[in-house]
């Protein structure tokens, strides 16, 4: 059979192949931090076991928090690996929705050390979820809302109300806000919102984002946006 010439070829370079390129990434990335993080956790507890009736309370808690750091890492890196595969697997199960936003924000902050920035999260609902992947989630969009603050130290609020078959789950913040023009492509791989002083990362957190919540049934939107700062929606099965 002949080939029709005038078909359209698929453009070089569409979201699809990004998007896959990007999955196959996280797929060889997380496969191969598994063995150093297993032997970090590994040397790690063997240090606490062996040292610690010599070491003193801040060299215990140092370690600690090596072995526990490297653990929360392996599990992190399983469920990218999941997610990269073509059949995700995910933990559905009982989510303190308070629990994993603290403990979202304790990893933003760790990793962006702004000055005075604070998180109102209390009194969230019990939702059925998977917790690794939605505690991702959240710590991406506090790590945007860090990274992209105003003049003022960073606030950011989380609220979560049943609305029908779903949670409705709304991250706000007082940021230097998302112009019109940027709205339609910050859930883009690779893009970043230009703003001077920034750190370089890749670009990846909304998409990844996106990506998360579509497997857990979900999806999430830019609620609003201006100089106040910005709304994010998320939706998720309830």
């Amino acid at each position: 059979m002949s080939s029709n010439p005038t078909a359209k070829k698929p453009e070089t370079g569409s979201t699809g192949d990004q998007e896959e390129r990007i999955k196959r990434f996280l797929a060889t990335a997380s496969h191969d931090l598994q063995s150093p993080l297993r032997h970090i956790a590994m040397y790690a507890e063997m240090l606490l076991d062996d040292l610690e009736p010599t070491l003193d309370s801040e060299q215990l808690q140092s370690l600690r928090m090596i072995m526990e750091k490297a653990q929360t890492a392996q599990r992190l890196t399983k469920a990218l690996m999941s997610l990269a595969g073509p059949t995700p697997q995910i933990t559905i199960s009982d989510v303190g929705l308070t629990d994993v936003a603290q403990e979202a924000w304790k990893q933003s902050r760790e990793e962006f050390p702004v000055s005075g920035a604070t998180l109102d999260a209390n009194n969230l609902p019990l939702i059925r979820s998977d917790a690794t992947l939605l505690t991702i989630v959240l710590r991406h969009l506090f790590s945007n809302a860090l990274t992209y603050h105003g003049a003022v130290a960073p606030h950011v609020t989380v609220t979560a109300a049943r609305e029908g078959a779903d949670w409705r789950i709304v991250i706000a913040d007082n940021g230097c806000g998302i112009e019109p023009v940027y709205r339609e492509k910050i859930f883009d791989a690779f893009w970043k919102l230009p703003k001077a002083g920034t750190a370089p990362g890749p670009g990846l957190g909304l998409t990844t984002t996106r990506d998360l919540l579509g497997t857990l049934g979900g999806d999430i939107r830019l609620d609003h946006s201006d100089e106040s700062g910005s709304r994010f929606a998320i939706r998720l099965p309830a």
